[in-house]
């Protein structure tokens, strides 16, 4: 129970975007507005999110995960409760969306990045690697459920939606209200200066390969996004698929990743070498599919070829997610993950508007342009990312190393 209170923040973030790319048609018909305003939905959430989440990360180091989760969750609701009375009943609709995504945002910040922190506080060595990787599998199965609830939903209402906000945020809320039980000889957290003096030195020494590994989160996050964005308008535009169809077919790569997700968690335990390795496969992977897919316009083979991208994700996050959670002791751990949090909402965020503008340039050009910049973003790994030993004990590691305060 603990592991599925932990699992249902991610997933219900993960709803909180994915659950509207299904609708975007659908609310950019009603209410007149372009592929840019309606992308402007996701994107608001996640640089609400991107900007507050160091924040409620130092307040989670001093004070503690579960305090700031729950109250997190709440505002989440809210935020959603919001944009739902604005799209039904207000006449700015589109107003009333942004300020309700917008607190949705703030919410999120103390949610998910919050909860690896957590993880990384109630589990040790190989068994947190492995709810780390189930952490991401949930998180990759809220994005697997989340076409198909939003393309049924739809069906009432595009914007029914957003009233499932409240009620989901309000169960994840219970959940880790009632089954995390933090443990009770918490230490003393350190005076504000000596922790910003203490996350200077650690980036100082450590910073190439931890803005590596964040650049690799982000960089899954934003193809991910950007892809579901114009597959899901493709759908419609090309191919005349709409309502619940269209979201089985959404969530066909999401599942791919999901399971590849879980599989690369349960497996990888400290080692540190695999998790290098696993990660440059995936990179390889998302090049190979990414700049194949100039080649397919078939909905078959080119749901194939992108399913290649999607194990290449669901190799390389929970070996991220591992790294940068072992990276720092637990007094500082929250504020390391959320910093990495906010570099994967701020990669969702940007995700959907680029890939509108590379959409309205060149299909052909869109696929070669991420198909580079994931080759690029692999090989600083190869470069940047240095390990020698096999687990994580800082006596054999070199450039990443293990309860570094």
């Amino acid at each position: 129970m603990i592991i599925t209170a932990i699992g249902s923040i991610p997933l219900i973030m993960t709803l909180g975007n994915s659950m509207l790319i299904p609708i975007f048609p659908k609310m950019e018909a009603s209410l007149g507005l372009s592929k840019m305003q309606v992308s402007l939905t996701i994107t608001v959430f996640s640089v609400a999110a991107a900007i507050f989440i160091p924040f409620v990360g130092y307040l989670s180091d001093r004070f503690s995960r579960k305090i700031i989760i729950i109250p997190s969750l709440l505002v989440f609701g809210l935020g959603g409760l919001i944009a739902g009375l604005g799209a039904a009943f207000f006449s700015n609709p589109f107003l009333w969306i942004m300020i309700g995504r917008t607190i949705q945002g703030f919410g999120a910040a103390g949610t998910s990045p919050i909860a690896m922190a957590l993880t990384g506080d109630l589990f040790k060595g190989g068994e947190q690697s492995r709810v780390l990787g189930i952490y991401e599998a949930s998180n990759g199965l809220g994005k697997v459920l989340s076409p198909i609830l939003g393309s049924i939903l739809a069906l009432i209402v595009w914007y029914s939606v957003f009233f499932t906000f409240p009620l989901l945020s309000v169960v994840s809320a219970l959940l880790v209200w009632i089954f995390i039980k933090e443990k009770s000889n918490r230490q003393a957290p350190p005076p504000f200066r000596k922790y910003i003096s203490g996350l200077l030195s650690v980036f100082k020494h450590e910073g190439r390969w931890l803005f590596t590994t964040y650049l690799a989160g982000g960089t899954c996050l934003f193809a991910l996004f950007g892809i579901l964005f114009y597959l899901s308008d493709n759908l419609e535009t090309e191919f005349k698929i709409d309502g619940v169809v269209k979201g089985l077919i959404l969530a066909i790569p999401l599942l791919v990743m999901v399971i590849t997700s879980y599989i690369t968690g349960s497996k990888i335990g400290k080692n540190l070498e695999r998790m290098k390795r696993l990660a440059l496969l995936g990179f390889l992977l998302k090049t190979i599919s990414y700049g194949t897919l100039v080649f397919f316009n078939s909905l078959i083979p080119f749901l194939a070829i992108l399913a290649l991208s999607s194990v290449g994700a669901g190799l390389i996050l929970p070996c991220v997610n591992s790294i940068i959670t072992g990276a720092v002791g637990k007094e500082r751990r929250g504020f390391v993950t959320s910093l990495y949090g906010s570099v994967r909402f701020l990669g969702v965020a940007l995700g959907p508007p680029i890939f509108s503008r590379l959409m309205d340039w060149s299909r052909t050009g869109m696929f070669l342009s991420i198909a580079t910049f994931t080759l690029i973003v692999g090989l600083l790994v190869l470069l940047l990312l240095h390990v020698n030993g096999k687990d994580g004990k800082e006596k054999k590691v070199t450039s990443v190393r293990y309860n570094y305060f």
